[in-house]
């Protein structure tokens, strides 16, 4: 038997094994509410199954394509460039495996320990979901008496005021709210509560977030037992995520995101984003940085966007610990749609672009005290991500018009490759079934998506929350 035929074998076999698996999720009795996302998973294997019969049929073709491109001075200069990336990519996963192995999350100290605390809820045409969050956070088990919430309506002009009111009737003195006469901007609500709350931590949420008991008292911890944090990120999981399909890939890439790189990121004491969703800011630390903050532009334009990941640059720059709790967790809304999902990254990914360049500018200077190695490499690593990006699209779509089909394949490939660390992480945290969606998710990034980085990057200077005149979680 050659070689072709004994790894065809191979293939056919873990695909039958695979199919198994897949019938069992499916016709579990814990059904999947939308009958559609049955199709989807059916499709996403249907595609894999596809893409890898690519590659088998025509992997010939592109061991002969990475030979033609090393013929020439630029082919081969284009190869050895591909091949250190790939090297650095593997050295800096491997470093992130090895901070994620060795992060523990700071347990909650005793409530005589814990510090006063203000959370501050901006809100904008949230409607009926700015109460379930006041009511969430109202159901926390933090001392009353340490507790501070405030919550701001920044001019919606749907019934969010209403249900802040319903709030306030059932909470009394425990809950303050205010209304901006306008819409201003989240940036701004969260202005007016710094300048409001009396307590020695500001913790912000967003207002279509719920929080479990205990997370204030996880997500503040930190504060008491590290002197130097100086703001710390809150563990965000979907909310919506029980029947619509988008929701469910985003929650498998939010436990990646925050359980596996924010946590290799807090062992370096060097979070990069604390989420609006939920993070929590030590006083000080924030009124060092508040005018630069309120005031900051980005080519002249006054900046409204990426305004968690802007307070966390300062908060680094001042050489404070930024930290990660993977046991604070909130639950928030996302996009169930495609435009929503396009418009979120793009704004996620213009803040990226500015804060990246923000960061370029301290982060090589003696910025804080002990190793600042780790920092460097999180910055080296985002902002080779935004040089690559025009590239690595050229070289895509060159690699689509001349071999379409072994581009399909290669990247079905790719996809099971980088995706199975993902499925097994997810599935070792939390279930199988929920893990599968990690290959849909990369699938729909790397073709309905990959334009998001290099368009943001084109239009940085762009200001505009671009969801925000959506109906509520569109």
């Amino acid at each position: 038997m050659t070689s072709n035929n004994k790894a065809l074998k191979s293939l056919t076999y873990l695909f039958t094994q695979l199919k198994l698996k897949l019938s069992t999720v499916i016709y579990s009795n814990e059904k999947i509410q939308n009958p559609h996302n049955k199709i989807v998973l059916l499709s996403t294997f249907f595609i894999l199954l596809v893409g890898l019969f690519f590659f088998y049929t025509f992997h010939s073709d592109l061991l002969q394509f990475n030979l033609n491109r090393k013929s020439s001075l630029l082919g081969l200069t284009f190869a050895t460039v591909a091949s250190c990336l790939f090297l650095y990519k593997l050295f800096f996963f491997l470093y992130t495996a090895y901070n994620y192995y060795k992060y523990k999350a700071i347990d909650a100290v005793a409530n005589d320990e814990l510090p006063t605390c203000t959370v501050i809820v901006p809100a904008y045409n949230e409607g009926h979901q700015v109460y379930d969050t006041l009511m969430s956070l109202a159901k926390s088990d933090y001392p009353k008496d340490k507790l501070q919430l405030i919550a701001i309506d920044d001019g919606s002009a749907d019934n969010t005021w209403i249900y802040m009111l319903i709030a306030k009737k059932q909470l009394g003195d425990r809950l303050e709210i205010y209304q901006q006469p306008e819409n201003k901007g989240k940036r701004q609500a969260l202005y007016k509560g710094f300048h409001l709350g009396s307590g020695e931590v500001f913790i912000t949420v967003d207002s279509d977030s719920i929080v479990t008991k205990d997370t204030l008292k996880n997500l503040v911890s930190p504060f008491v037992t590290q002197k130097n944090c100086g703001a710390v990120a809150g563990n965000i999981r979907v909310l919506n995520n029980k029947k619509e399909i988008l929701p469910k890939m985003l929650d498998v890439s939010f436990v990646m995101s925050f359980e596996f790189v924010r946590s290799a990121e807090s062992h370096l004491n060097s979070v990069l984003c604390t989420p609006g969703a939920l993070a929590a800011y030590r006083r000080d630390a924030i009124f060092e940085c508040l005018p630069e903050w309120i005031n900051q532009t980005f080519m002249g334009q006054p900046s409204d966007i990426g305004e968690d990941r802007a307070l966390t640059n300062m908060i680094l720059k001042q050489g404070k610990h930024v930290l990660f709790q993977n046991n604070a967790v909130a639950y928030t809304n996302v996009p169930e749609k495609y435009p929503g999902l396009y418009k979120m990254f793009i704004r996620w990914g213009r803040s990226n672009v500015r804060e990246n360049i923000a960061m370029a500018k301290y982060v090589f200077t003696d910025f804080k005290e002990g190793s600042k190695l780790g920092s460097r490499l999180l910055f080296f690593s985002q902002f080779l991500t935004l040089v690559m990006s025009y590239p690595f699209v050229i070289f895509m779509l060159f690699f689509v018009l001349t071999h379409p089909l072994l581009f399909l394949g290669s990247s079905i490939i790719s996809i099971l490759v980088a995706g199975s660390f993902a499925v097994g992480f997810y599935s070792y945290r939390y279930e199988v079934k929920e893990a599968l969606w990690v290959y849909t998710y990369s699938i729909l990034y790397t073709f309905a998506l990959f334009w998001i980085t290099p368009y943001a990057i084109a239009t940085a200077n762009k200001s505009g929350w671009l969801t925000r005149g959506l109906t509520a979680h569109s």
